[in-house]
């Protein structure tokens, strides 16, 4: 009998963690359309070189990367590429002089989901308010 369970509780578990791989996967790819979507509209915004944090805010460090900051803390950024960047980085020496390199991401459909802080936004509204803020866009 504890076999039985044993084999019951791992299909649940797997077909669980397909489940959620499936919802993930949906997610990127509408995530995927918006950011198509932004790249036709985002022709008359002025792409600029973007900038990483490190992990513990105390500097910034110019990337490999160019395209628009959809976030207005500008840690989240879709390159002329139509990577969706998380600007975050491990401080460094190297990062200081040669500029940090960071990789697209999966994009998010919610950016801030399941934060402890209570701030998601849909990454649709992010989108929308970049392009209605042309290239006035916030600075900090």
């Amino acid at each position: 009998m504890t076999d039985d369970w044993r084999a019951r509780r791992d299909l649940a578990v797997t077909r669980h963690a397909e489940a959620a791989a499936n919802v993930r996967a949906r997610e990127a790819a509408e995530a995927r359309a918006l950011i198509a979507d932004f790249l036709t509209k985002a022709r008359d915004l002025a792409p600029v070189r973007l900038k990483a944090r490190s992990y513990s805010g105390g500097a910034r460090y110019r990337t490999n990367v160019t395209g628009w900051y959809i976030h207005p803390d500008e840690s989240i950024a879709i390159g002329v590429d139509g990577g969706f960047y998380l600007l975050s980085t491990v401080p460094s020496i190297t990062a200081w002089f040669r500029g940090a390199t960071v990789e697209p991401q999966e994009p998010l459909l919610i950016i801030g989901k399941g934060a402890k802080d209570g701030e998601s936004i849909s990454l649709k509204e992010l989108l929308r308010r970049r392009l209605d803020a042309g290239d006035d866009w916030p600075r900090p």
